[in-house]
């Protein structure tokens, strides 16, 4: 049977405007296996997992497990886990790192406010701190979800964690199995498929730099679909790659035509014109599904909108 990702390649699938949404990502280590709903089946005490899920719910935090790339095997409870939180809306992206003892500590987390960008809470919790180290790759592997981000994310990781790429990270879930390898980085929150070792290389040195490398991105999560989908053409067109220099200011319409305004913290605007469209000829959305026609974002008109005058 052909996987998934060996499919979705073949068709040359657009990728474009697939990423999965969140403006605040909050991140546990939990070593050992994970289950398909990594959070309550996993080795983290699941009424702990269902209690994080019930406080994120609404409040634009994505809350996902990590481990270190390597073998998976059970050995026990880990004394100290890290922990991470980063807000990747433009004009406030932060990344804070913590360790922590008692992961129901997380719990007493304000949820809404991590949501909104501020991290006074999360700091003052867990005694957390800017982190101040390589960026983040965090690569999807968890099988249980589908085969393909196994066979394809896990070797990754551990390519990347054996070249000496320290931000290096197993994560549970980003959505788009057929896009694997997929892959977030941190701070800036850009999700990317495809990827391959020496690209994510690249990836990782544009953040350093403070630039969003465009080839396999998928998209800004902190963006609804539509808004990834013009946030990225107009990077395209404007040949504009700092991270923080894109803003998507509004989006009318519904499915399947948006609107969308990407403004520039230069002043300039842009109006992006998003259609929904199907991805033919059917295909798997994921390993073992049926066949289907997965939504894609298709950017069908880009205009830049005349600046308003400068105030008097």
């Amino acid at each position: 049977m052909s996987r998934c990702a060996t499919v979705s390649r073949d068709l040359d699938e657009p990728i474009a405007g697939t990423a999965a949404t969140a403006r605040t990502w909050l991140l546990l280590e939990q070593p050992g296996p994970w289950g398909a709903q990594a959070l309550t089946m996993s080795h983290l005490d699941p009424a702990l997992g269902r209690a994080l899920e019930k406080a994120a719910e609404g409040t634009g935090v994505r809350i996902a497990l990590i481990r270190r790339p390597g073998r998976h095997a059970d050995f026990g409870t880990p004394a100290v886990r890290q922990v991470y939180a980063a807000h990747v809306t433009p004009g406030n992206v932060w990344l804070h790192s913590a360790t922590t003892r008692t992961p129901e500590q997380l719990l007493d987390l304000d949820f809404a406010a991590l949501g909104q960008g501020a991290p006074g809470n999360f700091d003052a919790v867990l005694q957390a701190r800017p982190h101040t180290g390589d960026p983040l790759a965090l690569v999807c592997t968890n099988g249980k979800r589908d085969r393909c981000c196994a066979l394809l994310g896990r070797p990754l990781a551990a390519e990347l964690a054996a070249s000496g790429v320290e931000g290096a990270w197993e994560v549970t879930h980003l959505g788009g199995h057929r896009f694997s390898p997929t892959l977030l980085v941190l701070p800036y929150g850009y999700v990317y498929g495809r990827a391959q070792a020496p690209h994510v290389k690249e990836i990782l040195q544009g953040v350093r730099e403070g630039r969003v490398v465009l080839e396999g991105c998928r998209g800004g999560s902190a963006w609804e679909r539509p808004g990834q989908a013009a946030e990225l053409a107009v990077r395209a067109a404007a040949r504009e790659y700092a991270a923080d220099a894109l803003s998507v200011v509004r989006t009318s319409g519904s499915a399947p035509r948006w609107e969308v305004t990407v403004a520039h913290a230069d002043g300039r605007r842009w109006g992006v014109t998003v259609v929904q469209g199907a991805a033919l000829p059917p295909r798997p959305e994921s390993c073992g599904s049926a066949l289907g026609s997965p939504a894609r974002m298709d950017v069908v008109a880009l205009r830049e909108l005349e600046s308003a005058a400068p105030a008097r």
